[in-house]
Order: structure tokens, then sequence, then C-alpha cells
């Protein structure tokens, strides 16, 4: 009787051992608090999981830190509490088997300063991490970029579900922001500008084919559709602040990533045992040649790209805090001339050699020293550059040779030193100043056949400028209720001495707990494409540079926003947005009706002047719900007019006045909970658009066909618009976490409906027919992620 006892508690014993082992995964979070101005560290801070049934806390140490171990895989809720900070709450905090969590938690002190703490329930998720910015920015996490439908990744593709921001075709990543180019967009990493982080990316645009950055090095950022705070210049239109995590410098850790899309893998950890730094390296490898050979139509040409990313963190005491980060993609598309002249009658392009190339990097250092009057000083040095170029070659009738019909090469790199200054004077005040200064260098050749039989020169610049922008802004709490942010940005081209001294102004109203009102004021500049300067004219056998002395274009922003928290998790946000648009390069053509506020990339050639005008103004409404219980949902819409005046005295529709946008993202996951599938969850995400067509001038058909090319009716400039553009992604994903392993399966499926969007139009000489081209069909990008 007595061994009988004995083997069923062994056995039991046993079962409990290999239940624990197998269902139980469990991982440590531990990381920072910090003051969200100064960054000082926050000594004594307790730090708790909630909705557990067993206490599990600790209290951060002198330099902030903390470490809890043990805790349960899943979504998960943390408490943060401090002496004269506001209480955090962090909730639906995803905590994997396969990598340990590492947080820097920003706790902003109380004015009330209360004696004694209470943990709450506030949680303002809505509120951008620059605490400078008030107005039309919000924050993005990298689990965003993860989950969103056909996200893939990509902040920019990842912003499309935003009020305002209006993807601008399938087969790239530009966005339209409230009816502006693309071009207007800012890039910013680790408080630097940096150049265009895409691949495939054209000369003079702000977006590519897809995202250099992977999500392994992102951390939350901030994205800003308007009135940017005074830190930021050179944008009209937008700004990705994005911030990079530190790698694990306690545990090296690994990513793998397989997909149709090709491979991903990313190392991070520390240097050595008892010191605090770390790496973190992502190299990405893809052939999206693979989707043409499992059926996808992604067009004849060989199209390959790769890129390296990284961020080292090295603290060296009394010296302060260094990092060493950056990153370098390399991307081309290529085409071979099919020997086959029948073909060659039904799409000329046949008969075409080409070669694409896109190649950007930048490579930088940082140092930031905390002092002990609650300041800090963050100084960075960054090298960054980009090569584009492109090749075309026509196969002569008896196939034997190859004629060259236009050649490109744009070279452009830039030196950067920048230095801000962050003093936390109180509880109510802060300020931040500082300076950027770049050294912009540049290398343009471009040669065209036309209508010539030789290939002819039209630019061939090089040389160098410098840009300065010096920056003052001061943040204000002023009454517990209200708080101001006031700042002036200076702009300079030393090229041609054109300047802009711009005043930055918000305010925030907490009407009640619930309720919030903001209102922003900039003035904005932006510096013209590099090689819109070094546009050639010819006349009377001299050559002059028309484009050389053009001015900063300009535009005024006002903002006004009502934010209404319905609960802890959900909200609705309104703003109505005015831009005033001036110095906006045009033609000096009279009759002309060109505007470089319709241009997605490249330098125009033609000769221009700043006389231009343009203006967007609209509504915009937001209902969001952030992921709580596993689900979230976000709703946007907007309203807007984008107008420009040409040089012939006209306003008209810029080619991005689609009128009107909307977007449904929502996503919930589901966890498991039988014992054979413990630990594993289903995801499942939805995103829909609904856009009005982006305007376009129609084809002359009769004149087009007289002349053999082309030709637009320029009296209904942009006056069409494309049939309204529809879109369904979804996204399924499968999650388990094993006892020191995540796995994650996820299939996207962009364009469910495979609805034929149309692109554009065109003027077909072989049938002289105007046709339309389609967007992207029906797209399954398939992908395998494991992490330990």
């Amino acid at each position: 009787m007595f061994q009988k006892t004995r083997t069923k508690y062994f056995v039991s014993g046993l079962l409990c051992l290999i239940v624990n082992t197998c269902f139980s995964q469990k991982q440590t979070v531990r990381g920072t608090v910090v003051d969200n101005i100064s960054q000082s560290s926050i000594p004594g801070a307790i730090i708790k999981i909630s909705g557990l049934d067993s206490v599990i806390q600790t209290v951060s140490d002198e330099n902030g830190k903390f470490n809890l171990s043990d805790v349960p895989v899943g979504s998960r809720t943390i408490e943060i509490t401090a002496y004269d900070y506001k209480p955090v709450v962090m909730q639906n905090v995803t905590v994997n088997a396969g990598k340990e969590l590492v947080l820097t938690i920003n706790m902003e002190e109380d004015l009330k300063k209360i004696n004694e703490v209470v943990i709450t329930a506030k949680v303002d998720k809505n509120k951008p991490l620059n605490e400078l910015s008030t107005v039309s920015t919000r924050t993005f996490s990298v689990e965003e970029t993860q989950k969103f439908a056909a996200a893939v990744n990509d902040p920019a593709r990842m912003a499309t579900s935003f009020a305002g921001v209006v993807a601008a075709g399938d087969g790239n990543n530009h966005i339209s922001i409230r009816g502006n180019s693309p071009n207007g967009l800012l890039w910013r990493m680790e408080g630097v500008e940096i150049p265009n982080p895409n691949h495939f990316s054209n000369v003079g645009t702000a977006g590519g084919g897809i995202s250099i950055l992977s999500a392994q090095l992102l951390s939350n950022s901030d994205f800003s559709t308007g009135a940017f705070a005074a830190e930021y210049g050179n944008a009209l239109s937008g700004v990705f602040d994005l911030r990079l995590r530190k790698g694990n410098n306690e545990k090296r850790e690994y990513t793998i990533q397989l997909g149709v899309l090709g491979m991903d893998v990313a190392t991070e950890g520390p240097f050595k045992k008892g010191y605090e730094g770390s790496y973190l390296i992502n190299y990405r490898y893809s052939t999206l040649n693979i989707l043409g050979k499992i059926g996808i139509p992604i067009g004849d040409a060989n199209t390959n790209f790769q890129d390296l990313s990284f961020n080292i963190y090295l603290p060296a005491k009394k010296l302060g805090k260094f990092t060493v980060f950056g990153f370098g993609g390399l991307s081309y598309q290529t085409t071979t001339a099919e020997k086959d002249s029948i073909r060659w009658q039904e799409d000329d392009f046949l008969r075409l050699n080409t070669n694409f190339y896109s190649n950007t990097g930048a490579v930088g250092i940082t140092n930031t020293k905390l002092f002990k009057n609650k300041s800090y000083l963050k100084t960075a040095l960054v090298f960054s550059g980009t090569e584009n170029g492109y090749k075309q070659d026509k196969l002569s009738d008896d196939y034997a040779s190859l004629t060259r019909e236009y050649e490109q090469r744009f070279l452009q790199n830039k030196l950067t030193l920048s230095s801000t200054y962050t003093q936390k004077i109180n509880a109510k005040n802060n300020i931040r100043t500082g300076f950027i200064l770049n050294h912009l260098g540049y290398r343009l050749k471009q040669s065209d056949m036309g209508d010539s039989t030789v290939l002819l020169e039209q630019i061939n610049e090089k040389g160098g400028t410098e840009t300065m922008q010096v920056f003052f802004q001061w943040n204000s709490h002023i009454t517990e209720k209200l708080t101001a942010n006031v700042g002036i940005h200076y702009f300079q081209l030393f090229l041609n001495n054109s300047n802009s001294l711009e005043p930055r102004a918000s305010l925030r109203y907490d009407i009640r707990p619930k309720h919030h009102l903001t209102l922003g004021y900039g003035l904005h500049s932006q510096l013209q494409p590099i090689g819109v300067y070094f546009v050639e004219h010819t006349e009377n056998g001299t050559t002059t540079l028309p484009n050389r002395n053009l001015k900063l274009s300009k535009a005024h922003h006002i903002v006004l926003g009502y934010d209404f928290v319905l609960n802890e998790h959900e909200h609705i946000k309104t703003e109505v947005y005015y831009q005033h648009l001036f110095h906006v390069p045009i033609s000096q053509d009279p009759t002309s009706t060109y505007s470089i506020l319709n241009s997605q990339n490249g330098f125009p050639s033609e000769m221009l002047t700043n006389s231009g005008l343009g203006k967007n103004y609209g509504l915009e409404l937001t209902y969001e719900r952030f992921l709580f219980k596993n689900l979230y949902y976000l709703l946007s819409a907007s309203l807007y007019e984008s107008k420009y005046r040409a040089a012939d005295g006209n306003w008209y529709d810029t080619q991005f006045n689609t009128n009107y946008a909307t977007s449904l993202t929502i996503g919930k996951e589901w966890n498991l909970k039988s014992r054979k599938h413990k630990n594993r969850s289903i995801g499942f995400n939805i995103k829909t658009i609904y856009v009005g067509g982006f305007r376009y001038t129609p084809i002359d058909l009769n004149a087009s066909i007289a002349a053999g090319e082309t030709k637009f009716v320029t009296s209904q400039t942009y006056g069409k618009r494309m049939p309204d553009y529809y879109r369904l992604d979804i996204r399924l994903s499968l999650k388990r976490n094993y006892k020191r392993l995540t796995s994650t399966v996820a299939l996207d499926i962009q364009n469910t409906t495979n609805r034929k969007n149309v692109g554009g139009q065109y003027f077909d000489e072989k049938t002289g027919n105007v046709k339309y081209w389609y967007q992207s069909p029906l797209l399954p990008i398939l992908s395998y992620r494991l992490e330990f």
C-alpha cells in the first residue's frame, strides 16, 4: 500500500515537472526608469506585474535599474509608481519566451507633488515620446509595424492607417500627408536627419520600394503630420523621428526570419560580463524574384536587395554614453532585351536592356552626457550617402549591338554635426536648444539621347555646400491643465544664402481629465532636391544655372485639435488644419502649369522661380482602441482640399488631392487555453482602405496621334480623378512560446479581393489609344520567425 502511494506521488510530481517545463514558460523583464525630460535615473520606483495570481514586483536601484524574473509569458500589465511622479501603466506588454524584455520607462513629474503615491489606471498612450510635440504627433510602436496587416515591418506603410496619410501607390511606400507631395517628409534617426532609408528609391524623393530599416532595431518612435516642434527643420509635410533600441547587455539573443521576401537575421548581446555595453546587428537578403516564380505577377525585371543595420551601445562612465549606429542598403532592378522583333511591335520596352540601382547608407556616433543639474547634452556626428543610377540600352534590329539611350548617376553625401542640450529647470519648465550643421557633397551626371542620334549631356555638376539649423524651445506647464511649447528655428542654405526664421508655438489645455484641446502654429521650410539647383540651360552657346538662386520652400501650419478620452483604452480625436505654402518653385514659363508640389521624384529640367503658392486644409477624425485584452482597432477618416497656383495665375488641384480617405485597421489575438495548445496564440489582423482617386491631366488623343507621342490637355491640368481606390489586407499569424524560444508563422495577404485599382493612363503609340495600367494584384507574403 505504501509502495503504491509513493509511486502515485512520484508520477504526479513527474507530470507536474513536465507541465511546468513545457507549458509554464517564464521570462525576465528588466530595464531602467528615467525622468522623461532630463533622462536622469529614478531610484526607488516600484515596478509591478499586475493581474497575476501571485505578486511580482521590485524596486529600481540607485541607477534606476530593475529586474523582474520568472514573469509568465503572454500579454502583461506593468505598473510603475515613484514619489513625485505620475504613475505609469503599461498594458498588454508582450512577454515572449525567446527573448528577455528590456524596457526604458519614462516618467513625468507630478505637479501636485503628492505625498502618497496611489496606483491609478491613468494611461495616456496617445502622448508622443517627445514632450515638446503637442499637436499632430503620435507614438507608434514596433509591435504596430509588425502586427498591422500589410505593414511588413515598414513604418511608412504602417502610417497609412493614420488620419491624413495616403499611400501614393502600391508599388512603393511613398506617402502623401494632408495633400502634400511625398517629398515633404523628413526622416530622422537618433535625433539626426538621415537620407531616405528605403530600397529602390529615386533621387529627390522620401520613399521607395521597401524600408531598409529592420523592425529589429527600432524602438517606439514619433510620427508628426503638422506644426512640428522647433527642433525639426527641413520638412513641410511630416516627420518620422525614429529611435533605436539597445541590444540585450546581459544575454546573447538571436532572431531569424525566412519568407518569400528573403532572409532576415539579427543578433544582439553583451561585449563582456559586467559591462553594460551591448551590440545589435541585423542583416537581410531578399530576392523578390521568388514571388514571380510562384506565379505572382511582379514584372519581368530581375529585382534584388540586401541591407545591414546596427546599433552599438558603449557606456564610458564619466565620458558619458556612446552609441555607434548605422544602416546600409543595396538594391537593383535589371531587364534584358528579348531578341524577338515581333515582340517589340507589342511593347518597345522589350528591346531594351535596363539597369536601375539605388544604394543608401549612413553611419554615426553619438555621445550623451548627463549632468547633475538635471540636464544632458547629446552630440552626434553622422556621415551618409546615396547613389542612384539608371542605364538604358537599345538592341539593334540585327540583335548584334546595343546603343546607349540614357544614363544617369547621382551621388550625394552628407556630413552632419549636431548637438542638443536639454535642461529640466523644475517640474514646470524645461528648455531644449541646439544646432545642426550639414556639409552636402554632390556629383550629378545625366545624359539623354532624346531626338538626337548621340547621347547629349544634360547635367554634369560636382561640388558642395553647407546648411545650418539652430533651434530653441521652451516647454512650460503653466498650470496643471495648461501646457505651452514656444520655440524658434533658423535654417540657412549657404549655396545662395537663402534662409528662414521660423517661430513655433503650441498649447495643450486639459478642459477636464478626459477632454483635451490643442492648438499649434509653425512656419516651416524645406531645401529643394539638390539637383534642382544645378539644372543647366544653354542659349546662344552660353550655359547658365537658372535655378541656383532658388529660395527655400515655406509653409505656415495651423492646427486645432480636440481629444476625448472615452476610457483607459479608447479615445476619439479630431483635428482641423490649414497649411499655406509659399516660395514654391514653379515654371518660369508664364503658360506652364508645372509646380514642384506635384513632384514625387527626380530632378525637373524646368527653369524655376519661387513665385508659386499652395494651400491644404481639412478635417481629420480618429477613433482608436489601444491594444487591450488582445484587441485593438483604429478607424480614421479625412476630408481635405489640396490646391496650387501655377505660373499662369490659375489655381489647380494638386495630384494628391483625393478629397477624402478612410481606413479601418483592426486586430485580435486569441490565446489557446487547452493544455495541448497552451502558450500558443492566433492573430487575425485586417486593414481596409477607401480613398478618392489621385488627380491626373487627361491625354489629348488627337494631338497625341498627330504628334506620335503623348500630349496632354493642359487646360484641364489635374482636372480629372482616377476611380476611387479600395484595398483589403489580411494578416494571419500563429505564435508559440517554447521554453527558450518563440516562433511565429505569418501570412500577409495584400489586396485580398484582387481589386484592379487604376494606377494611371498612357498613350499607346502602336494602337493609337489611351490605355490604363493597374496597381498590385493579390499578393501573399509568407514568413516564419524564430526568436531565441
